[in-house]
């Protein structure tokens, strides 16, 4: 009776070790960050015009009105009325990003702009872009820290 040896299975237990790791290595993944579905869809930077981007200011200010106008030289003025909805003085930031027709901002990154709000007072905030390549604004409201 022919008996096995241990070098004559070394190879058939390699090559099943093997097996795992390259089906492993063969399989797709689709980056290291998985997409998130947007809490608030339908609304976005995208085609919001005022966006207030933390909690504390959701619950905090409110948008009661904002307008754009076209200057005679071609550049956008952009408006908004951010009213504060608490009975305590708070202070927040304003930002304006102007944007082309396809969404996509026309200047470089714009100055914050400090905002102090009074007990439910509304204060108008206004910007100007730079350039006339701007058709679309979005004023983005945070709260300072």
């Amino acid at each position: 009776m022919k008996r096995t040896t241990l070098t004559a299975l070394r190879p058939l237990t390699a090559g099943l070790w093997l097996l795992p790791v390259l089906f492993l290595a063969g399989c797709q993944t689709s980056g290291p960050y998985a997409p998130q579905s947007d809490k608030h869809p339908g609304v976005s930077e995208a085609n919001a015009t005022v966006v207030l981007m933390d909690p504390a200011v959701q619950a905090s200010v409110t948008s009661v009105g904002d307008r754009k106008v076209t200057l005679p030289d071609g550049r956008l003025h952009a408006e908004a009325n951010l009213k504060n909805r608490e009975g305590r003085r708070i202070v927040v930031q304003v930002q304006c990003v102007f944007k082309d027709e396809q969404g996509f901002a026309t200047e470089g990154d714009p100055p914050w702009v400090t905002l102090p709000l009074s007990e439910y007072a509304t204060e108008t905030v206004s910007f100007d872009s730079m350039n006339p390549k701007a058709s679309k604004y979005t004023i983005r409201v945070k709260q300072v820290r």
